[in-house]
């Protein structure tokens, strides 16, 4: 059986291990999202009301009329997304190294943010428009990035709802696939796509905008991570895109004629 080398001192693990284990981490995380938003489009097809009518509500209440216990909720369901992150940590430690080998770390902060900015910059306004585009040619749902109450924790959550969704998501469909890949010896250009359609398939239920959208920027991070080598730019990039999504929804929704409300 062929292995894969770890560490000096440390057993090498084999092929069939570490395809066991990608698959049981995606499984637990993203994978399994995937296959919930192929499920969800294809009720959405299958409804009477057109794609453009139907809404996709992302950081919805969870008790309404009862603000403590949806905060409670709220930070139950951030702190229960980022355990996979907590698993692929330790699977590196097990495996003699640590998230640091992914540049998941604090040690470059003022380079991170930058290069993080840069990249929200050019992505977000693109994607904007993507999806402005698509959902009014009837291939997107209504996203709506906020169905919170207007209370006083409604603006940190949101914040605290970005930053858990870009450690997520950079974290395992990135740094961790990438490296998984690599050691089991697929090609760079198989490694972009196997990444970019995970990216793409679980915003599959906001519709075929949001399929492509994610799949074109997972490409795009893809290229960054190999230049970079650091997950926590793309991290950034990714934070400051869905806060600003989340956040501008929540306090412009209803207020400007061109965004879509459903």
């Amino acid at each position: 059986m062929s292995t894969v080398s770890t560490e000096p001192g440390r057993l090498p693990l084999s092929r069939r291990l570490l395809g066991a284990e990608l698959l049981i981490v995606l499984g637990l995380s993203l994978g399994a999202s995937g296959l919930s938003a192929l499920i969800s489009f294809a009720g959405s097809l299958t409804q009477p009301l057109a794609l453009g009518q139907q809404v996709a509500t992302l950081n919805g209440s969870r008790a309404p009329g009862r603000p403590w216990l949806d905060l409670a909720w709220q930070l139950y369901y951030i702190g229960r997304g980022l355990m996979p992150v907590v698993l692929v940590g330790y699977l590196l430690v097990r495996e003699g190294t640590s998230l640091r080998v992914l540049g998941f770390d604090l040690t470059q902060k003022r380079r991170d943010l930058g290069r993080g900015t840069a990249v929200a910059a050019a992505i977000g306004g693109s994607g904007l428009a993507l999806y402005l585009i698509s959902q009014a040619a009837g291939f997107n749902l209504t996203v709506a990035p906020s169905g919170l109450p207007d209370v006083w924790w409604r603006i940190p959550v949101l914040v605290a709802s970005a930053w858990e969704n870009a450690i997520l998501e950079e974290v395992i469909v990135l740094g961790y696939l990438i490296r998984r890949l690599g050691q089991l010896g697929w090609s760079w250009p198989a490694i972009v796509v196997a990444s970019s359609v995970l990216r793409g398939s679980y915003h599959l239920y906001q519709g075929v905008g949001g399929l492509v959208g994610n799949m074109v920027m997972g490409v795009v991070f893809c290229l960054a991570y190999r230049r970079w080598g650091r997950v926590m730019p793309l991290v950034t990039a990714h934070a400051l895109i869905d806060t600003v999504a989340f956040v501008g929804y929540a306090l412009l929704a209803g207020h400007v004629s061109w965004l879509p409300t459903g």
